[in-house]
């Protein structure tokens, strides 16, 4: 396995493992134009920092996210980690998540923070990696 930057280029590369997942996996309903522009937002705002998994030049996974700068910390947010789906519980997802906090740390990140369904496959996945719930944040929505 091998690691490196995504870029612009990979985007067409990466909508289909993005699509087989979410509309698979999670019941979504994705299309290429809107992975794409979801994929773009991420890859093209300032300090993204989005990495491809890849097996003899074939694409695994990729994750996404970007570094923020708040008044006592440098953050990394991932947006998005995701394993094709035939490739999924095979600990690639772990090794991947274990890559991305070295690479972050490095580039002087303290914290990763990210936003995952509630649900016990993700409790599972980001819990044995050390992941907790915030205590001092909640997530607000509202529907218009």
């Amino acid at each position: 396995m091998t690691y490196r930057i995504m870029t612009e280029s990979d985007i067409a590369s990466v909508i289909p493992i993005y699509i087989e997942y979410y509309n698979n996996k999670e019941e979504g309903e994705w299309t290429e134009e809107t992975v794409y522009k979801r994929i773009h937002q991420v890859l093209t705002r300032e300090d993204s920092y989005c990495l491809l998994l890849e097996n003899n030049g074939s694409i695994s996974g990729f994750a996404m996210g970007y570094f923020e700068q708040y008044d006592d910390c440098f953050a990394y947010d991932l947006i998005e980690i995701v394993i094709a789906a035939g490739l999924q519980n095979q600990g690639l997802g772990t090794e991947f998540m274990k890559e991305i906090e070295k690479r972050v740390k490095e580039k002087g990140a303290m914290l990763i923070q990210l936003q995952s369904v509630n649900d016990e496959f993700h409790k599972h996945f980001y819990g044995k990696l050390g992941y907790g719930n915030a205590s001092n944040l909640v997530l607000k929505t509202k529907i218009l």
